[in-house]
């Protein structure tokens, strides 16, 4: 075939890869595959998915998603189904045990790191040259650098993230602007700005809790802790941060930065300004439910959530005959360390399972990956279904959903018979949303949240991620003893001193205690793998 005389696929840095062999491999593989165009197979084939599940979107026979791609490329989707509930240790066993199916989605930056070295999953840099579309939008979006940042101790990358064209925080704060207005707070741009908003609401809403997260406070610790100069809550990572004045990573746990943004929150609880139950209330997967009911009851005036929460607490309102009210999702706030949020991220992609490099179908089942994540019109089907049916697109490229269809999760049509999410399969949330154009992601979101976008990336600068630290076989088993005790002491106690369970005067010997279970042993061996990496990559 004349688009794939290649013998062998070239890794990130030049070298060669295990054979592919071409003729044998190619069975159903498109002649001459390029971006921006449909992938058909030449001979339809089945591939195995791995496939989480929402308790509250269960896959159903009337699904058409899988027949629409089936129909489109001839390729079969077969599901192997794992609860959300306990979805990663679930997928961390069938890896383990040989037992995944071929394709590995949900999957975000680092989650790959464990199997690497156990050969289970296929060091996927080997093949990029087999898929264009992945290829085009990383140059056009200016995402190269973030892709050399996949890369483990061995120069390759194991996993293929979703791309997006812009990136801006999921979570962040949203609030009650009309009650600010009502008090004389404007819309805070900083912390402490917030804190003196929530001081006026307290004075007129005396009974309220005015901020609440509703996600374990891992939602709010996350966006606040950039603000500050640190790393928290879902963003911790390993706990490693990197400091530019020292030129090495530090611990976030006990940074300067960390004991601020503690304190900081300390000081809303013990102002009685902060709704604890929100801390500290398991989060399921739906962990605003609570949140918006008090929202509804004037008990609490700002939280944290995405764009889809907003549409949560406004259904809360509407149900609780609140007509005047206005939500607003602001940029994060910023503090002492400056207006910043996270840094440019990817979204959730997939890994492969390595027996997939023995297939016939392995080139095949590359293009239909490359189509299925990374071509635009593949993204707008799974987004919106099938133009004509289900949605029409105007000459501008403005997309309407038909009067027929409801679209829940962004309060799209209410009044629609068939939501084409829970009814047919499309916007779900193990493939829809994994890569974005702008364009695409400003179709499904109402205009509070094409402005958010446009006030972060014109207000907010991304901090600068930490340098890569890949860690070999030895390392990473070293390193997994001692992180998890430190993460789980580090979550534990942040509660403690912000709830007012452990005095702040502790502080030192929380740091003892850290540093008694190993702490300078793990950060040393991060910053090693750091240099080596640096050393050997430039």
């Amino acid at each position: 075939m004349a688009g794939l005389v290649a013998t062998s696929a070239c890794t990130a840095e030049g070298g060669d890869a295990a054979e592919v062999d071409v003729d044998a491999q190619s069975v159903g593989a498109m002649e001459d595959f390029a971006a921006d165009e449909q992938f058909t197979a030449t001979e339809p084939f089945d591939l195995s998915m791995l496939w989480t599940d929402w308790p509250e979107v269960p896959v159903t026979d009337d699904w058409q998603i899988f027949d629409v791609i089936e129909e489109r490329t001839g390729v079969s989707i077969d599901l192997t189904h794992i609860p959300f509930s306990d979805a990663t240790e679930k997928r961390s066993l069938l890896i383990s045990a040989g037992d995944a199916p071929t394709v590995i989605p949900l999957v975000y930056t680092g989650e790959e790191e464990p199997f690497v070295s156990s050969g289970a999953v296929l060091p996927i840099s080997d093949y990029v040259e087999y898929m264009p579309n992945f290829q085009k939008y990383v140059e056009e979006w200016d995402l190269g650098a973030m892709v050399e940042r996949l890369k483990q101790s061995d120069g390759k990358y194991y996993m293929l993230p979703g791309l997006q064209e812009v990136s801006v925080p999921v979570f962040t704060l949203i609030i009650r602007k009309d009650v600010f207005d009502e008090v004389g707070a404007p819309a805070p741009e900083t912390w402490e700005d917030l804190r003196t908003g929530l001081e006026l609401i307290k004075e007129k809403y005396p009974d309220s809790k005015p901020l609440a997260d509703g996600f374990e406070g891992q939602s709010m610790l996350n966006y606040a802790a950039h603000a500050f100069g640190t790393q928290a809550g879902w963003g911790f990572g390993d706990g490693t941060i990197w400091n530019e004045e020292k030129g090495e990573l530090e611990y976030a746990g006990t940074s300067e930065g960390y004991r601020s943004m503690v304190e900081y929150f300390h000081g809303l609880v013990e102002a009685d300004l902060l709704d604890t139950e929100s801390f500290t209330a398991a989060d399921a997967g739906g962990g605003a439910a609570n949140v918006a009911e008090k929202i509804a009851n004037n008990q609490v005036f700002a939280a944290s959530g995405s764009n889809g929460t907003v549409n949560e607490f406004a259904a809360a309102l509407d149900a609780a005959g609140v007509t005047d009210y206005e939500l607003v999702q602001l940029a994060p706030p910023g503090g002492e360390a400056g207006m910043l949020v996270e840094p440019r991220n990817f979204w959730n992609g997939f890994m492969l399972s390595a027996d997939i490099a023995e297939s016939p179908n392995f080139i095949a089942t590359l293009q239909f990956l490359d189509w299925l994540y990374y071509n635009p019109e593949a993204r707008e089907l799974l987004r919106w279904g099938v133009e004509g049916e289900t949605y029409d697109k105007a000459a501008d490229g403005t997309i309407t959903l038909k009067p027929e269809f409801s679209y829940d999760d962004f309060n799209i049509n209410p009044d629609g018979a068939t939501d084409i999410k829970k009814d047919l399969g499309w916007g779900n949330d193990v493939l829809a949303g994994s890569t974005e154009s702008r364009e695409l992601k400003e179709s499904y979101n109402a205009p509070q949240f094409v402005e958010y976008i446009d006030t972060v990336l014109s207000t907010r600068t991304p901090r600068d991620p930490n340098p890569p630290a890949p860690l070999d076989e030895a390392e990473l088993e070293q390193a997994s003893l001692l992180s998890t005790p430190l993460s789980d002491a580090v979550r534990t106690a942040t509660l403690q001193f912000i709830l007012g369970d452990r005095d702040l005067s502790e502080w030192d010997a929380y740091v003892a205690e850290l540093e008694a279970a190993g702490l300078q042993t793990y950060v040393d061996l991060i910053d090693g793998a750091r240099e080596r990496f640096a050393e050997q990559n430039g």
